[in-house]
């Protein structure tokens, strides 16, 4: 270490005097600094890098979904246990079932049903399932609302009654439509019922 001294006024005795490297200034301040400044830095980058993978972690849990959808053997029994009903009460119909997104799982024609009955019994389930409610209360909704009428432009939508959604509690997993009964209300009959037969299955 350098010895600095530091001559008297009157010539005398040298006194000593600090040296540099004794003495504190803003170079000693931020050696001794330096590891408090390296730690806080470490814990500021483990904490952004904790931030981030939680971050990630709940973008992957909300990125997939689990959600209940028909089943193509539930709509099979769905569709057949609607065209059983309506043959017991003289009707020839075709009941078709979708899923939650509107996809046809099942469809089934019974003998001498009339070949419109297809298409209608593919809209009202479509319908049924896209607005989540009876295609016979939209229709009745329509008629009493003129803002709810514009849904008859809805591309797909049809607005007669037969179209029921099917639930597992509160939840949508698709829907029954049915054409060819001589009324609405008795299309929708026919669906309902088959729901009810299948109420064990919709737990």
């Amino acid at each position: 270490m350098v010895r600095f001294e530091r001559l008297s006024k009157n010539g005398g005795t040298a006194e000593p005097a600090l040296s540099r490297s004794c003495r504190p200034g803003p170079t000693s301040t931020l050696i001794l600094m330096e590891p408090l400044l390296k730690t806080t830095r470490i814990a500021a980058i483990t904490f952004a890098t904790l931030a981030a993978s939680a971050a990630f972690g709940a973008a992957q849990a909300q990125a997939v979904r689990t959600e209940r959808n028909m089943s193509l053997e539930l709509a099979n029994q769905l569709a057949a246990a609607t065209v059983a009903s309506c043959l017991a009460g003289g009707y020839t119909v075709t009941a078709a079932v979708v899923d939650r997104a509107g996809q046809l799982r099942a469809l089934h024609r019974a003998d001498n049903a009339g070949p419109h009955t297809i298409d209608s019994a593919q809209a009202k389930a479509f319908t049924s399932a896209s607005a989540k409610n009876n295609t016979l209360a939209m229709m009745e909704g329509a008629q009493k609302n003129p803002a709810a009428a514009n849904l008859v432009h809805m591309p797909g939508f049809l607005l007669l009654g037969g179209g029921v959604p099917v639930k597992v509690g509160n939840d949508v997993i698709g829907a029954i439509g049915v054409g060819g009964a001589p009324g609405g209300h008795l299309d929708e009959q026919c669906a309902v019922a088959a729901i009810d037969k299948a109420k064990d299955l919709l737990k």
